[in-house]
């Protein structure tokens, strides 16, 4: 019998998306409400009860109640929102993090599909600490390129307006007050003592990000050449489906857009031996959103992880 799967919030940016990725497979059966009553909560309700696995594709609270209106014990929940990513309970769906998150994964009830600046953070950071190179209580800055389509649809709507507003055709740093809702889950899924300076920035393209981690040689363990962090990268994600290490430095040029419609990660290593970057290049709706999502559920249902997957 093939695993019902239902979407709860098909109709926003997170949402079609994975539904693109979904629409045409064989091996699930995709539970779809009537649109006049996707906001229905009894038939919300319903489907949330008789699906295998649920997406959860919503606001953070709404998410949190989407999650108490499910009493199958069988229900297995992927929420793509930010309600639950450093909640205890909840698997952390980055599989390529150790055989534990995977295993976490396979086996999860309740996983929480990361954050898309997150994302791009901990693949650069989490394996650091992990192998000892970085201290946990280490000073870090972090700024992370996105196009708009990570917005969702109100800032693609204004991206997209023919009136807008010409000042949206330059990028745009945010959240600079430092409360930005990834910070949380950048700190504790990486063991961070401290939380790191991030500056975001929104540019006028639709989808593809570029976060970059910046080191001094002196804040890293072991590490005495540029070409010793790429290989300690290497290492780390070796036998990786959906993360890999670039094998040089871009030419000295990156561009944010560059994995834009693919569901994989790329890690760039540039700079000197004095000085280095580590830039993690990916779509913010691919591995930064639905691509994870659909990921996490192929490894949720014993499927291989690329399935349905662009990479």
């Amino acid at each position: 019998m093939k695993p019902k799967v239902y979407i709860d919030g098909k109709e926003g940016t997170t949402g079609l998306q994975i539904y693109e990725r979904l629409g045409k497979r064989e091996d699930i059966e995709l539970l779809l409400i009537d649109e006049d009553k996707r906001k229905d909560s009894a038939e919300r309700k319903k489907f949330l009860n008789a699906a295998d696995l649920v997406f959860l594709c919503l606001p953070d609270a709404a998410a949190v109640e989407a999650v108490s209106m499910i009493e199958n014990p069988d229900t297995r929940v992927i929420d793509a929102s930010t309600a639950h990513r450093v909640l205890p309970g909840w698997a952390y769906g980055f599989a390529e993090l150790s055989a534990l998150h995977r295993s976490m994964i396979a086996a999860g009830k309740r996983v929480a599909n990361p954050g898309c600046h997150a994302t791009g953070f901990v693949s650069v950071v989490y394996p650091l600490v992990t192998l000892g190179i970085l201290p946990a209580d280490a000073y870090l800055t972090c700024f992370s390129l996105t196009g708009y389509s990570g917005g969702g649809k109100k800032m693609i709507a204004q991206y997209e307006a023919e009136d807008r507003d010409a000042l949206l055709s330059s990028p745009a740093p945010y959240a600079l007050s430092q409360g930005h809702k990834h910070l949380p889950e950048m700190r504790v899924r990486c063991g961070l003592e401290r939380t790191p300076v991030f500056v975001p920035i929104v540019d006028d393209y639709y989808k593809g990000m570029a976060t970059t981690v910046t080191f001094h040689r002196e804040q890293l363990r072991g590490i005495d050449s540029l070409s010793r962090l790429r290989e300690a990268l290497l290492d780390f994600y070796a036998g990786q489906n959906l993360v890999r290490v670039a094998p040089g430095d871009g030419g000295g040029k990156l561009y944010a857009a560059e994995r834009a419609g693919k569901d994989d990660l790329v890690l760039t290593v540039a700079g000197s031996d004095e000085c280095f970057t580590v830039t993690a290049l990916f779509d913010n709706l691919g591995k930064g959103a639905s691509g994870a999502a659909v990921q996490n559920m192929n490894i949720m249902l014993g499927l291989d992880e690329r399935t349905g997957l662009s990479l």
